[in-house]
């Protein structure tokens, strides 16, 4: 079943996310948290996270653009499980690097989840929509 929905909750003081209920059957037995674009993170489950590392790794090494993205994407992921309560913590860094105090979005987006400070997750929102609707057709010919 894939990621779907938008959810607002609110990290601790700890820096801890408690992941929204229907998300927690696919995560509970562990994810990878990483670096996503766009200045968000991606939590991912350990079959998709092992899934997109063999694409990944695929890449040929002598690509610096490859071996580039491979570095920012493996440096900064974090392999969670979440507690009982269904909370993970989210590491200084990632924190750092998306932004996050303590208002953050958490949305399904298929094969990840993607968190977000809710300010930037509403001002990227308010931004694509316009475009949302005129690209659809061109994006994914045929799905509509």
């Amino acid at each position: 079943m894939p990621f779907l929905g938008t959810h607002t909750p609110k990290l601790d003081e700890k820096g801890r996310l408690i992941l929204p209920a229907k998300f927690r059957p696919q995560l509970a037995q562990g994810l990878v948290m990483t670096r996503g674009q766009d200045r968000c993170l991606f939590l991912l489950p350990l079959d998709e996270f092992a899934r997109m590392h063999d694409k990944l790794r695929q890449a040929p090494v002598t690509s610096k653009q490859a071996r580039d993205y491979l570095r920012v994407f493996l440096s900064g992921a974090s392999d969670e499980t979440p507690d009982k309560q269904g909370r993970i913590s989210i590491p200084p860094m990632l924190r750092a690097y998306a932004g996050l105090d303590r208002d953050v979005a958490v949305i399904g987006a298929g094969t990840r989840v993607e968190i977000w400070d809710l300010e930037a997750w509403e001002t990227y929102l308010a931004e694509q929509e316009a475009g949302y609707a005129e690209t659809a057709e061109e994006v994914f010919p045929g799905a509509f």
